[in-house]
């Protein structure tokens, strides 16, 4: 049985991961007769988003602990990562992968990754194992590696900042999946472009059946 590591930014779309996207992941990599172990930095959250109002709150949150709710408790820190352990790695998204995974949401172009997330990256791609990552995720991928290919659909603003980095931005629609062969590298755009939950799990089932089959 191939074995996913599912790395979550938190609860929730705006100051974490996206839960539609998280869920249907960990839906898609099971019924693909796959199993997958959930983890998340043991990180302060950038800042806590009221997700009725849209209003910053004048809170804290751990990433670690906000990542357990999707994940039913069944989580790690990710410093407790390795790629030995795993046949591949997916990113859901979410904007938590820009603001707690990464800086980019904030800082842009000078955007940084989170150490454990890079070690993590870095480490898979070493050994020529796949990297999944939807929605925004791919900016983590575009910090970090130059001459691959990524999509986050049509949006102008990250697959600028894709190409800036000197990888090529590919508009996609809804469940397509860009495969980087180099690098072993899978992106879909979900909520990237204006989707139905349905055409979500599409998009997430297809990235989980390419990474599959590229694991043969």
């Amino acid at each position: 049985m191939k074995k996913f590591a599912v790395i979550l930014a938190g609860c929730g779309v705006y100051d974490g991961a996206e839960i539609h996207e998280a869920v249907l992941t960990l839906l898609a990599i099971d019924k693909a007769g796959a199993s997958y172990q959930c983890f998340a930095p043991d990180i302060r959250q950038h800042h806590v988003v009221n997700h009725l109002t849209g209003a910053e709150m004048a809170e804290t949150r751990n990433v670690l602990v906000e990542s357990a709710r999707i994940a039913r408790g069944n989580i790690k820190a990710l410093n407790e990562f390795k790629a030995a352990d795993f046949d591949a790695l997916i990113f859901p998204g979410g904007f938590g992968c820009a603001k707690n995974l990464c800086t980019w949401a904030f800082e842009g172009d000078r955007c940084s990754v989170d150490p454990w997330v890079e070690k993590a990256v870095r480490s898979m791609v070493d050994v020529g194992k796949p990297i999944g990552a939807m929605c925004i995720a791919p900016v983590i991928l575009a910090k970090l590696f130059k001459g691959t290919k990524l999509t986050t659909g049509k949006d102008p603003a990250s697959a600028g900042f894709i190409e800036k980095m000197g990888n090529k931005a590919v508009r996609t629609d809804h469940g397509a999946v860009v495969i980087d062969e180099q690098l072993h590298l899978f992106t879909t755009p979900c909520y990237m472009l204006d989707a139905t939950i349905d055409q979500i799990a599409i998009g997430t089932d297809n990235i989980v059946k390419a990474i599959l089959k590229s694991l043969g």
